[in-house]
């Protein structure tokens, strides 16, 4: 199943989408009144319908995540990607941090080019959304509602210009305003074979490959992901884990996003981010 957040240029709402017939159907009530329901499998029962199915091509597609819940990265989460980009081993751990909701676009939304960078760089990644109460530790991945596509836009020069000695600025890095895909919709766990998914990751500039890796090349997968930003910080229902990114990025290639480029940021069975890079702002 596909799940949506929407708007038809009045209140955002949340809809299942038929791809095929081309339709969203809105879901009645608040995400945390159904997504528990639907990340323990229940199906299509768990949901109640608001309104008749409506045109997918005449609503816009916003981030999948309500502006009250937490937007996770976890970082530095394939050996190929911290080699090749950055000259860098794997950690002992996982690194997590948050990201701001302000730095959230939509699918088909532009990338805001931010007067502060001129290294803007794309990061194409798997996104889980939590959908439960509560992550269940013993079992992680029960506490998934699904999938989505993320392209954690960063701004590379921001991200060493952190004073000497105390490392990588990843604020200034990753929450720049109106610059990081999100969507275009959750596909639900239940679509996926059982275990972490294994599903490939591509990126294109201007139809050009830049990045072609599989999920099933990370360090720690999905289910560690969650249990151990949980550990530290409990997830709510609706908070989203981006999972790290595999190598191709400009910061190891030196191929930079410029203003006019289009980006396409695309995951096995799930969908396409598809950004254009809006001219440098003036500071």
């Amino acid at each position: 199943m596909k799940i949506a957040r929407c708007t038809d240029g009045v209140a955002p709402f949340w809809a299942v989408v038929n791809t095929e017939r081309g339709e969203v159907t809105p879901i009645a009530g608040a995400f945390a009144d159904w997504a528990p329901a639907l990340t323990r499998g229940e199906g299509a029962s768990a949901l109640q319908m608001a309104g008749p199915a409506r045109p997918l091509a005449g609503v816009r597609l916003l981030p999948p995540i309500e502006k009250v819940n937490r937007v996770m990265v976890a970082g530095a989460n394939y050996a190929k990607h911290l080699a090749a980009d950055f000259g860098m081993k794997s950690h002992h751990q996982p690194i997590a941090f948050l990201k701001a909701y302000g730095a959230l676009i939509g699918a088909n939304d532009p990338i805001r080019y931010p007067p502060l960078t001129r290294e803007l760089d794309h990061e194409v990644e798997l996104v889980a959304v939590i959908g439960a109460g509560k992550v269940d530790r013993q079992n992680p991945l029960s506490s998934v509602l699904g999938y989505t596509v993320g392209n954690d836009v960063s701004a590379r020069d921001l991200q060493r210009s952190g004073p000497p000695g105390v490392g990588m600025d990843l604020f200034a890095a990753k929450s720049q305003d109106r610059t990081t895909g999100l969507g275009p919709w959750i596909v639900t766990r239940d679509e996926f074979p059982e275990g972490s998914p294994k599903l490939r990751l591509r990126l294109k500039v201007n139809g050009e490959t830049r990045q072609d890796a599989s999920s099933g090349d990370m360090t720690w997968d999905v289910a560690e992901l969650v249990r151990f930003v949980d550990e530290r910080s409990t997830f709510e229902c609706g908070d989203v884990l981006f999972t790290g990114s595999p190598e191709g990025t400009g910061h190891g290639t030196g191929r930079f996003l410029n203003p006019g480029d289009v980006v396409e940021a695309s995951v096995e069975g799930i969908g396409t981010l598809c950004n254009t890079v809006s001219a440098i702002e003036p500071a």
